[in-house]
């Protein structure tokens, strides 16, 4: 179900944006996924009728009737059992019952956030951090839980102007815009994509309200920047030996000045793309940023390290690399450093970002991996 969208189905504010983008003389593009692929271009999805693909459907839809598989649903993983430096099965809980799995083999799949917590909770992390919250150490692994990384994304948000229609629902495709910062390293680093909404990240509310008091109740149009390729990276660390309480996640976005210098770059073109006559019918008075924020780097870069949040996309917090990289805990096979009948499939053990959701990116994984067991 992976498919490009077309004209028919953008939103009209989707179809002025790619014309302005056009008109500003970026080149179009049919296949966003093409190596070395920059510009405007429709949007890569795999939903079909607005139903998300996922792995439920694809996977476990289809095999769920199989003899040596077995599915239990409302269950958590509390942590992982050892003999010696050998994994050797799983505590689960499940209700109020507690019971253990085991098998010659331990395949740990809890995501970017849940596997190095199972890892630390059981005793494999930095020996100082799990000391500190009194967790007996199994095994020093200094890069579990670091290298956090994410796409952070900001919103450029105008009122929408009178008789521009609004989206009510998710349109069926959609546009991106990509490119590469003035002199950066990084080719194809910085994405942005647009939309008209009635508050599209809150609720319609005559009690809604933005930072500064200002209504947000109003129909409004945002150009959406993401920073497809950062340098900087976070940390996530246990707040609780409880597995049910949430690590702390320190996402350190824009932490970079080389961060800051292409996302800046990326907001002020979203500034001038809005003057474009193709969307003069679209967009009315700017929101955010404000005058105020724009009136320097220094001002801007504020803005910008308040606001910018989460595109979902964490991963690398037990990333793969070899033995001699003190910061890796993984090797190319998924197979934990220094342990024995423990592999992670998951996003969490990508050295580092793609350039995109990272949603395919991590079914490849999976499906490698399991070629190599196989």
């Amino acid at each position: 179900f992976v498919h490009h969208s077309d004209r028919s189905q953008w939103h009209s504010t989707q179809t002025a944006f790619y014309d302005a983008c056009v008109d500003a003389g970026y080149p179009e593009t049919q296949d966003l996924n093409e190596p070395g692929s920059e510009g405007v271009g429709p949007s890569v999805t795999n939903n079909h009728n607005r139903v998300r693909f996922s792995t439920s459907l694809g996977y476990l839809s289809q095999g769920r009737h199989r003899l040596n598989l077995t599915i239990r649903a409302n269950c958590a993983a509390r942590r992982l059992l050892f003999d010696g430096q050998r994994v050797t099965g799983v505590e689960v809980e499940s209700g109020d019952d507690t019971f253990t799995v085991e098998g010659d083999q331990v395949i740990l799949s809890a995501g970017a956030v849940g596997s190095p917590q199972l890892l630390m909770l059981s005793g494999v992390g930095p020996a100082e951090h799990l000391a500190s919250l009194g967790i007996p150490v199994v095994l020093d692994l200094p890069g579990v839980g670091q290298n956090l990384r994410d796409h952070p994304k900001l919103y450029v948000t105008w009122r929408v102007k009178e008789g521009c229609p609004v989206e009510e629902r998710p349109a069926r495709g959609g546009v991106a815009f990509r490119f590469t910062a003035t002199g950066s390293h990084l080719r194809s680093d910085l994405g942005i994509s647009m939309g008209a909404f009635v508050t599209p990240r809150l609720k319609p509310s005559e009690h809604a309200a933005s930072r500064d008091g200002s209504d947000l109740s109003d129909r409004r149009v945002e150009m959406m920047v993401g920073l497809l390729l950062p340098v900087s990276s976070g940390e996530l660390t246990l707040m609780s030996t409880d597995p049910t309480i949430q690590p702390y996640l320190n996402y350190n976005y824009l932490a970079e000045p080389f961060d800051r210098e292409r996302m800046r770059e990326a907001v002020r073109l979203c500034l001038t793309l809005a003057e474009n006559p193709r969307l003069a019918d679209v967009i009315g008075e700017r929101m955010e940023p404000t005058d105020t924020d724009l009136v320097s780097d220094d001002a801007l870069d504020r803005w910008m390290m308040r606001e910018a949040h989460t595109y979902s996309h964490i991963s690398c917090t037990c990333k793969m690399g070899p033995v001699t990289d003190s910061m890796a805990v993984t090797s190319q096979f998924g197979k934990v450093h220094g342990m024995e009948g423990l592999r992670i499939v998951d996003a969490s053990i990508m050295p580092d970002l793609v350039r995109a959701p990272i949603n395919p990116t991590v079914l490849m994984i999976g499906e490698r991996i399991a070629d190599m067991i196989s």
